[in-house]
């Protein structure tokens, strides 16, 4: 099975080289790891490094806590982050961090991996929830580098716990620790032999929480220009925030307007290319406005963020957010709208997400399939209002400090 794998890996990268030139993803790839050795030999020789692995910008906000926290309790160590999707590497610096290098991951073939740790030299290393490289992994264990597994998400069906896995389940078992979100990954990496494992939650709470921390500081030193315009929009209202929205969730919106809705309502599409934001305003016409042109405000009901980086802290002007990806199977993050106590609304595929079916128990979170749907959530959520705001900041409260638990175990210590 080794061989299969690494023929795979070869193979893989040789097909990205083949079509670079006419797929815009892989050509940002493919350019972005060349002279990757150059910057690994560039790394001090004389600092511990700490190195995060991360498959995109999700996997990087959620290691983006331990980073700040590592780097806090440790202000001399060298920070290497590393991606295997561009989006994480084009975008990663949009987030305030203290990464001290970031770069794509070269290609899990042996002697990529072989290269890559010995000039790194890791004192510990973190692999951000479901990125395992064989080959990677093999070598770290190799040099008895502690490998941990941060903010780790199995599910039943994955190829580790199939007839056909072994090999895979083999590699899972030189990982040295995981930090696990949930139970059910815990007794399904039990059901195959590990045992060391601490259940300690999504460190994406801590993140959510740190960034309203510091939105609420800026408030608090006057106000921004980014704040301004949303005051100015809803005029003391609050609005309802359509978050990374696809198709679905528009088509939603229109028939919400259709059915003459009064309220405010900010839309941050999934896609802000002009092309896709022009769309979006043909269709809802003379009622949006686009962020970037509200100099020219006139009372439209609804302002569609066409920027990257203003949604999360959006949250705060609104009262209930509908959030996109839920048609899909691939949900958007509903803890930045849930950490400012807003009821979160979305679609019914959701079942990699464990936070969805959390938020539903709980009674913070609703499933809707159609307008009908929709609409009957929504009523709910508009009289019950108070009461779901103050069970929502409750809930997600109770969930901070993911960081401390990890960083006050003794894997963790460097």
């Amino acid at each position: 099975m080794q061989v299969l794998y690494n023929f795979g890996i070869c193979l893989f990268s040789i097909l990205l080289r083949i079509i670079s030139p006419f797929h815009a993803k892989a050509r940002i790839g493919v350019l972005g790891r060349k002279n990757w050795k150059s910057k690994v030999e560039g790394i001090p020789k004389n600092k511990k490094v700490i190195w995060f692995h991360c498959a995109s910008l999700g996997e990087f906000d959620q290691g983006l806590p331990l980073m700040n926290s590592l780097k806090l309790k440790n202000p001399d160590l060298f920070l290497l982050v590393t991606f295997f999707s561009p989006s994480g590497m084009l975008h990663y610096n949009k987030r305030r961090h203290v990464v001290d290098l970031a770069m794509y991951l070269p290609y899990d073939t042996r002697r990529n991996a072989d290269f890559f740790v010995e000039k790194v030299n890791p004192t510990l290393v973190f692999f951000v929830k479901y990125e395992f490289w064989q080959n990677y992994i093999r070598e770290l264990s190799k040099k008895n580098i502690k490998l941990i597994s941060l903010a780790t998400l199995l599910r039943p069906n994955q190829y580790f716990f199939k007839w056909y896995g072994g090999f895979f389940r083999e590699g899972l078992k030189k990982i040295s620790y995981y930090f696990t979100q949930n139970e059910e990954t815990k007794h399904l990496l039990n059901s195959i032999g590990i045992h060391k494992i601490a259940v300690v939650g999504d460190t994406r709470y801590d993140r959510v929480s740190e960034n309203k921390k510091l939105f609420l500081e800026t408030l608090e030193t006057g106000t921004s220009e980014h704040s301004a315009i949303f005051e100015s929009f809803l005029a003391q209202e609050k609005a309802l925030i359509f978050g990374s929205s696809w198709e679905k969730e528009l088509a939603i919106l229109i028939d919400l307007l259709k059915d003459d809705w009064k309220g405010k309502i900010i839309i941050a599409p999934h896609d802000v290319s002009e092309s896709n934001v022009r769309k979006i305003q043909l269709l809802l016409k003379e009622k949006a406005i686009k962020y970037t042109d509200f100099k020219n405000y006139k009372e439209e009901r609804v302002l569609i963020l066409d920027t990257i980086g203003q949604l999360s802290t959006s949250y705060y002007y609104g009262n209930i957010a509908c959030i996109g990806g839920g048609f899909s199977g691939n949900l958007h993050n509903i803890l930045e709208p849930a950490v400012f106590g807003l009821p979160v609304l979305f679609g019914p595929k959701h079942s990699k997400f464990p936070e969805a079916d959390q938020f539903t128990e709980e009674g913070i979170g609703f499933e809707f399939h159609d307008f009908a749907s929709f609409k009957i959530q929504l009523s709910y959520c508009l009289e019950n209002n108070a009461a779901l705001n103050k069970k929502t900041l409750a809930f997600m409260e109770e969930r901070k400090g993911v960081c401390e638990k990890i960083l006050s175990n003794p894997i963790t210590q460097i």
